[in-house]
């Protein structure tokens, strides 16, 4: 490979314009392929397979009414005064205008809906009242009936008492016709009565059945009594629109235009806040804080190289690479789901990389060429050493990229996919275009006083001649220790979610929107979950309200619940649909718990219970992510092994390297989670809601870390073993290679951890909480561990670190990752050689 890279780095010296204009015909494919086969992000995380996401499957199948997506618009008075009947007109008039609009099925005007509700409960009252007058009246006429048969009764027994004397008289036939008239006239009248009680019975029962029926729809309405689209004071209305497929598949630009249609609307006295389920907008990808990352990266590169042609160029090699790789990957949004944080991750990742392993190969080259090395000798050995590493060292993060598609979520392996694609971009820039650009510039890499020194004797490498003092060592392992693991104490108590309109910037209509829900009607009615009811036979018509209402009822009874409203029935009268709204907002644990508790739920007649809603896809794509993290973390923690294994041909240096990366990692873990879950600093960094951490950062924090924190310990560790390997005493080289390798691991780290800074700053909390844990991240590994760590344990370790099993060490290959094969057939001149100076070690 070192060969292979020597000759690539000559020939794209000897070709350089070749080599610029191939990747400027490659950056111009990227971008072409982009605007032809590019499509929409969606800032929707889905999982396919959830609980939540076979119930959104199912009521697709069976209750398409129910199974689009649903956004909601906020109105409110501008002076906090109830709504004129003017200003409820115009809302409406501009609710049915946006049926109009792409993808919108429909539109609930508020103030109907909240007038038809207020009128349900007038009309239960009025019912009522009308069951007691009918009731009154059913009585009053029974009483008169029951007189009446009294009456008859009687009749009937001074008629039988007539008849007995005129029998005992004798004059019974004499008697016969009258009392045969008078018997006619009683049974007539019995005939009557019975008649009477007949419809008296029946409207009796008419009562029954209507204050059952009426009683049953009070019940729902009781059930239902929490729900409001007016609020109380009616200075705020909840509208709801209907789309036509899923949230997270209705395309920006209808959202976009909805949005327009409410900021163009112009209600005098009203304003218009849409929620996060439409407002949510693609990040933007570069904005003034990751431009300001990519500035202090530039600064520290020259205070590092003192040239600008210096640090330009690992710069300008991170762009070029940044947009094939961003560009590229964009190209495949319009065949695939793609998550709008996914080229943002790629753009993190490639300026990042990008400028590292550029800057690995040019100051490689920079130190031959002040030792007199031939130009383009100097960059096909930078380039057949450093870039070699920078080859192995690359692999490691694509390995731990691409490894994130062993989790199962498609969007974590996409975006794996996509960051890979920008590393590996990175890669080919750093060893093709990095040799062409220095070839082009020539000895304008370094510094007037360096170019007027090259080869000549004053050229000096200084060397430790002393190893680190043991009982420095000792302190450093363990206050090194002892800071990560206090940093680490907050990410016990990590919880993880996704974003809610609560997270969204201040001044933003969603933000705005969440706030005015929140105060106004209650913080549930932000997260509202949609539950289903499998029943295990189908319901009539007639018994529908009483399931319902029974079924609403156990769901009630249920802690943390506001309020349950029925929405219907499918088709097959199989699936009964339900909204409840719970007591907190879509990101507490109480609503959480409320999602498994109703789950669990065991209801007389009813099959299964299933939750779904924005709220209950959030807790389902958390809790997956984090079933996969320790899976994940095992696969990356046991390849970290084996790769340093073969690299550096030892057991220690192996282990202590990956326990370095754990503590690294948990405590990165730590910080992410006092920031954004705990609220400290939240100022500083922009973080005025603080809630659950992002459910994928954890595993992506851990994936991208890892690849990282191998480099740092390649560069660093890499250094301690030639030294050893050249017959330095374990301790003193060390200290050797750490004093070879501190500067550009420093730097490297510094400019990374700036790129990744500036998209703290960020407008969404996705990507701000990415950047800060990728950030500290690297420097916690970076300053910490690798620079203060790791020396510190390869000293007390002493000879031990290198040791490895004879049988291992017959069945490794030898990875020559620094390239020193390719030294050795490439000697340096002897004139050409610097002069050591050894100095006293720390």
């Amino acid at each position: 490979m070192a060969s292979l890279l020597y000759r690539l780095g000559r020939f794209s010296a000897h070709r350089a314009w070749l080599v610029i204009v191939a990747w400027v015909v490659i950056l111009g494919l990227a971008g072409g392929a982009f605007a032809l086969f590019g499509g929409t992000l969606t800032s929707a995380v889905s999982i396919p397979g959830t609980a939540t996401q076979k119930v959104s499957d199912e009521l697709a199948e069976k209750f398409p009414a129910a199974s689009g997506g649903r956004g909601t618009v906020v109105f409110t008075t501008t002076d906090d005064s109830a709504f004129t009947a003017e200003q409820k007109t115009a809302i409406g008039e501009l609710l049915a205008d946006t049926v109009e609009l792409d993808n919108v099925t429909s539109s609930t005007n508020p103030f109907d809906t909240q007038a038809q509700i207020d009128d349900q409960a007038q009309q239960i009252i009025d019912g009522r009242q009308q069951i007691v007058d009918g009731t009154t009246q059913i009585d009053a006429g029974q009483a008169q009936i029951d007189a009446a048969t009294a009456q008859l009764a009687a009749g009937q027994a001074q008629l039988d008492a007539a008849r007995s004397q005129a029998e005992a008289a004798g004059q019974l036939a004499a008697a016969q016709p009258m009392l045969d008239e008078q018997q006619g006239q009683l049974d007539a009248g019995a005939a009557a009565i019975a008649e009477q009680q007949a419809t008296l019975d029946a409207g009796r029962t008419a009562l029954t059945t209507q204050s059952a029926t009426l009683e049953q729809g009070s019940d729902l309405l009781d059930l239902a009594a929490g729900i409001r689209q007016v609020s109380a004071d009616e200075t705020t209305a909840v509208a709801s629109l209907q789309f036509d497929t899923s949230l997270n598949q209705v395309p920006a630009e209808s959202k976009e235009a909805i949005i327009e249609e409410m900021d163009n609307a112009k209600i005098d006295g009203v304003t218009a806040e849409v929620s996060n389920d439409i407002a949510a907008s693609i990040p933007e990808i570069l904005g003034p804080g990751e431009i300001g990352g990519v500035i202090i990266a530039a600064v520290v590169l020259f205070v590092m190289l003192g040239t600008l042609i210096g640090a330009g160029l690992p710069l300008l090699n991170a762009l070029i690479g940044v947009g094939v790789g961003v560009l590229a990957s964009l190209a495949l949004s319009g065949s695939v789901e793609m998550l709008s944080v996914t080229p943002v991750l790629g753009v993190m990742l490639g300026l990042a990389v990008g400028i590292d392993y550029s800057l690995f190969i040019l100051n490689r080259h920079r130190t031959q060429l002040r030792r007199g090395i031939d130009l383009r000798e100097s960059i096909g050995l930078a380039n057949g050493t450093s870039g070699n590493a920078v080859v192995f060292a690359g692999a490691t993060v694509l390995i731990a990229l691409l490894a994130l598609n062993l989790t199962g979520i498609p969007f974590l392996g996409l975006m794996g996919t996509v960051g890979a694609v920008c590393v590996f971009v990175a890669i080919l820039i750093a060893i093709t275009l990095t040799p062409a650009l220095l070839g082009l510039v020539g000895t304008k890499i370094l510094t007037k006083k360096a170019r007027a020194h090259i080869g000549t004797p004053s050229a000096k490498v200084a060397a430790p001649i002393k190893p680190m003092n043991t009982v420095r060592a000792v302190v450093t392992v363990i206050a090194g220790i002892a800071v990560l693991l206090i940093v680490a104490i907050p990410a016990l108590s990590m919880r993880l979610g996704l974003p809610a309109g609560s997270s969204e910037p201040l001044d933003s209509s969603a933000y705005r929107a969440y706030k005015l829900v929140d105060d106004k009607f209650g913080a549930g009615v932000n997260g509202p979950l949609l539950v289903v009811a499998d029943l295990e036979t189908a319901i009539t018509d007639d018994e529908l309200i009483a399931e319902q209402v029974r079924i609403g009822t156990a769901l009630k009874a249920e802690n943390d619940v506001v309020a349950v409203a029925p929405i219907g029935a499918s088709d097959d009268d199989l699936l009964l649909a339900f909204q409840v709204i719970p007591e907190d907002g879509p990101n507490s644990e109480s609503t959480e718990q409320l999602v498994r508790d109703l789950r669990g739920l065991d209801i007389e007649g009813v099959a299964s219970l299933g939750v779904a809603g924005n709220a209950s896809g959030n807790i389902d794509v958390s809790e997956k992510l984090a079933d996969a993290l320790p899976l994940y973390l095992l696969v990356v923690v046991g390849l970290s092994l084996v790769i340093l294994i073969f690299v550096f041909r030892s057991i220690l240096v192996p282990v202590t390297a990956t326990l370095g990366f754990v503590l690294s990692l948990f405590a990165s873990f730590g910080a992410i989670t006092a920031v954004f879950q705990w609220g400290w600093l939240g100022a500083l960094f922009g973080i005025h809601d603080p809630g659950p951490i992002l459910s994928f950062l954890p595993i992506l924090v851990v994936g991208v870390l890892f690849g990282l924190a191998m480099d740092y310990q390649l560069f660093l560790v890499s250094g301690m073993r030639e030294a050893y390997a050249h017959g330095a005493p374990a301790r003193l080289a060390v200290q050797r290679g750490f004093h070879a390798g501190r500067t550009v691991v420093i730097a490297a780290a510094l400019i990374m951890a700036s790129v990744f800074s500036g998209f703290v700053f960020s407008n969404s909390v996705m990507i701000q909480s990415i950047g800060f844990g990728l950030a500290i991240g690297v420097l916690l590994d970076a300053f910490v561990v690798r620079l203060l760590i790791i020396p510190a344990v390869m000293h007390l370790l002493g000879d031990a670190a290198w040791w490895l099993p004879k049988w291992l060490d017959r069945i490794l290959p030898n990875v020559d990752v620094e390239g020193a094969s390719l030294e050795r057939t490439h000697p340096v001149h002897p004139a050409a050689e610097p002069e050591l100076v050894t100095t006293p070690g720390a």
